[in-house]
């Protein structure tokens, strides 16, 4: 299963709440800057989705909160595509203290292709969902070289 890299930022100040962590809010939104980059790389670019008159909706996302991230922190997020159907397409991420390596939090969604005229489900096109397979059985060659010690 192929793992890449899909966001890398940093927990500003102002991303903490009054416990003196990163709140809630930014781990979804630095989960959603993932996702476009989950997308993209199976060719599902704003600029196409647009053009198409496609969207992706979420319909389920589950996440873990696992270790606190501290105004300062270096974040990534990997992430995998676990399951591909006809209009469905399931994926995670982990996002990382770069630092330290240690997973901060877990975040698993569930996307469906839209059609947005319709606002009904339709199927990917074959060359997404082909796409998109081929990073199910992919060599995990893309993810960073320290992190099988972790």
């Amino acid at each position: 299963m192929s793992i890449f890299i899909t966001y890398k930022g940093t927990v500003y100040p102002w991303h903490c709440d009054h416990m003196g962590h990163m709140n809630v809010m930014w781990y979804v939104g630095k989960f959603d800057e993932a996702t476009w980059h989950v997308f993209a790389r199976i060719a599902l670019t704003p600029s196409r989705l647009r053009e198409g008159e496609r969207g992706m909706a979420a319909v389920q996302q589950n996440i873990t909160y696992k270790r606190e991230l501290i105004a300062g922190d270096i974040v990534e997020i990997e992430s995998r595509i676990l399951e591909v159907r006809e209009k469905v397409l399931r994926f995670s991420h982990e996002m990382r203290n770069a630092e330290t390596g240690e997973v901060a939090a877990l975040c698993e969604l569930t996307g469906v292709y839209m059609d947005r005229r319709l606002r009904k489900s339709c199927a990917f096109p074959d060359e997404i969902r082909k796409m998109a397979e081929a990073l199910l059985s992919e060599e995990d060659i893309t993810r960073r070289p320290d992190s099988t010690s972790r």
